[in-house]
């Protein structure tokens, strides 16, 4: 025992202090930052460069999975068939016009305008998707001759077509380059109507699901460039993208989790401030510790280049540009990223930031027009004619809202699902690649690398040696209060006990609870955590998820069941690097017990023996955002049992579980895989649960 409480006191480099009662708060009070309040789209949102490409691209794997898992997209949806229709050829002098829709999931129509280079010959052409962002009406849009004016007036524009329809104008003077352009609509927006745009999918049933708007138009920009990909005449080779504002959000997105593009240019949106004001710009986990920088950098060296102007992006050239030429520099490939602000106009896509664009994507794209290229005067399409459906090619009768939708994505995933089941150890390895690498986004990580354990403090209670600290990973901000119990006789077994009441559930009266004396009896140390927002952690109050839309709140903060999980791994690691014990055990009392199940599911072989009450607990029994148990696409990775599949082939205990009736099949998978897992339908009693956990 000695040689323990010595161990953990040089490790974690204290000294021997005395308290008065064993119940009494530590000297060193928990200052956990995550008590604060919580970040918003508005914050700042700087990109921290990476030491080394190395380093850079671990981190790029990292955060790539991350987008994926946020919008859904983990792992990919199945590509079911485009079915395009093309039609309505418009002529113009040297490009036409053509009119699109296709299905980018059964039942989902994407719609747009294609624009193609009359005189193509022999050679393939460049390719060049157009998503337009918020202006109204989007495809159709028509500012109107007096803010055209206005726009000449000031130098934004040249002529009066570009500054009635600057995105026409954007389209076809690619076009004229001599790239194939796809311009499609946002989701409830032009002609893609059956889904309101900001609409259907901000309830908790969506969250837990992780099926959302961002999500949704993120695979339409995916299925948008297999569309384009399918023209014969399109280079593979050269593929760029651009769009502004919302645009420019998919712009970046679709360049974060796609290879195909080669070069882009998001307009007026990437920055270090406001991330993007929409529900299709935001989603559960997208942004929790990066931002749009970041995000935009995973295209690098690829040739990125950006537009700023008076709005959130006004000083993308002293903010976001450095960063992402230091990145661009560990490829030898500074002169591949570029940004200019022009502060005298406010947010745009006007024709001097279009020429801007034009002449990136002529010099990256091999094009040969003269530089800087001008804009060409052109013939706008009257909006009325650029719609896509008509008595000839009416709306397709199997077009879904996104009730319909929704049905088709649960299911969808529901059968990915199914299809990964493991079945032996190398199916196991395709489970956990999948299934935990979701966890671990949606959780923050799994077991940290690096814990500290800090201002320890030791007395006695009769012959148990009571010790506290507070651990933390460092830089992070968390504090979590630990209370340890050690009994004479050691063994070298260590149980993390978690407890809804947090250190206080181990002691009443400045007495040993029953529960954990019988713990101590058997010779096992135990270490108890205040959990965030228990104990000590309660804090003031806890942060409010935003009402309309928890992406809002959950894009950019954890929830608080990962909070919790968190705090259980950083008490898993501490044990484990810093005590380096014979043995981990983990239990989890009460409703507190899912939070334990889950750190379980991301320990491997940390943890030797678990027990869990579940608590009667079910994802499916969450039925709002702002739930302590929310925790964003839970459900669509199959819920409890699903996640509880992850400890396989660990020894997992679990009771009080209101649907263990229903999983003989997880009962047997885990014997299949050499583990061993217990389902009990009743509470089971706390010495019942002490002698399977420690005998």
């Amino acid at each position: 025992m000695k040689g323990f409480l010595s161990l953990l006191l040089v490790l974690i480099g204290g000294t021997y202090l005395t308290l008065a009662a064993a119940d009494k708060e530590p000297a060193a009070k928990s200052e956990d930052k995550r008590l604060g309040e919580p970040k918003t789209l508005n914050g700042y949102f700087p990109m921290k460069v990476p030491e080394s490409k190395a380093a850079w691209e671990k981190r790029r794997k990292e955060l790539r999975e991350q987008v994926l898992v946020a919008t859904g997209l983990w792992p990919l949806p199945e590509k079911t068939p485009l079915h395009p229709v093309i039609h309505g050829k418009i002529d113009r002098d040297d490009y036409t016009v053509e009119k699109v829709f296709f299905a980018s999931y059964p039942g989902h129509y994407v719609s747009g305008s294609l624009y193609r280079p009359k005189a193509s010959g022999q050679h393939k052409l460049p390719g060049v998707l157009c998503p337009h962002g918020h202006w109204q009406n989007g495809r159709f849009y028509d500012a109107g001759e007096k803010a055209a004016e206005e726009q000449i007036k000031i130098g934004a524009e040249k002529t009066v077509e570009g500054a009635r329809y600057p995105l026409q104008a954007r389209c076809a003077m690619l076009a004229r380059m001599g790239c194939v352009v796809f311009h499609y609509d946002m989701v409830g927006v032009a002609d893609s109507q059956p889904i309101g745009h900001r609409l259907g999918f901000a309830d908790a049933e969506a969250e837990l699901r992780l099926q959302s708007f961002m999500g949704l138009q993120t695979w339409n920009s995916i299925r948008s460039l297999d569309f384009l990909l399918s023209l014969p005449e399109v280079d593979p080779a050269r593929i760029g993208v651009t769009g502004a504002s919302g645009g420019g959000t998919q712009t970046f997105m679709l360049c974060a989790v796609d290879d195909r593009p080669t070069v882009a240019f998001p307009a007026v949106m990437v920055s270090t401030a406001m991330q993007g004001g929409c529900v299709c710009e935001n989603c559960s986990y997208l942004r929790q510790n990066t931002g749009n920088i970041e995000l935009a950098a995973l295209f690098a060296p690829k040739p990125l280049a950006m537009s700023g102007a008076d709005d959130w992006t006004k000083e993308i050239e002293k903010k976001g540009l450095p960063e992402l030429k230091a990145l661009y520099k560990l490829y030898d490939a500074e002169d591949r990223v570029a940004a200019k602000c022009w502060p005298q106009f406010q947010h745009n896509y006007n024709q001097v930031s279009r020429e801007f664009m034009y002449t990136w994507f002529n010099k990256h794209f091999n094009l040969g027009q003269p530089e800087p290229v001008v804009e060409k005067p052109f013939v706008p399409v009257p909006p009325r004619e650029l719609s896509v459906y008509d008595e000839q090619h009416p709306r397709p009768s199997d077009t879904v809202d996104a009730g319909g939708l929704r049905k088709y994505l649960t299911a969808a995933a529901a059968k990915q699902m199914a299809d990964l089941q493991p079945k032996n150890a190398a199916s196991l390895a395709k489970y956990r690649e999948v299934v935990g690498t979701a966890l671990r986004v949606m959780v923050g990580g799994g077991l940290p690398d690096k814990v500290e354990a800090r201002s320890p403090q030791e007395e006695k209670i009769g012959d148990v040696t009571v010790h506290r600290s507070v651990l933390t990973r460092p830089g992070e901000g968390d504090a979590v209060p630990s209370l340890g119990l050690v009994p004479p006789g050691f063994n070298g077994t260590v149980t993390i006990w978690i407890h809804p009441k947090g250190r206080a559930s181990l002691l009443e009266n400045g007495k040993i609870v029953p529960a954990a004396q019988a713990i101590l009896e058997m010779k096992s140390a135990i270490m108890a955590i205040d959990c965030l927002r228990t104990g000590e952690q309660m804090g003031d109050r806890p942060y409010k998820v935003d009402d309309k839309f928890a992406g809002f709140t959950f894009g950019y903060n954890r929830p608080l069941l990962a909070e919790r999980v968190r705090d259980i791994l950083t008490a898993v690691a501490t044990v484990k690097t810093v005590l380096k014990p014979k043995k981990i055990n983990l239990i989890g009392w009460k409703e507190a017990g899912p939070w334990a199940l889950l750190a379980r599911a991301l320990c491997d072989d940390a943890v030797a023996n678990t027990a869990v009450d579940l608590n009667g607990f079910a994802f499916d029994d969450v039925r709002n955002t702002s739930e302590s148990m929310m925790l964003p696409g839970a459900l669509k990775y199959a819920g409890v049992q699903g996640l509880a599949m992850l400890c396989a082939p660990g020894k997992l205990y679990v009771h009080n579980d209101a649907h263990a009736a229903n999983q003989t099949e997880l009962i047997v998978t885990f014997a299949r895989l050499g583990g061993t897992l217990v389902l009990r339908y009743d509470l089971v009693d706390e010495r019942g649960v002490i002698d399977w956990l420690l005998k």
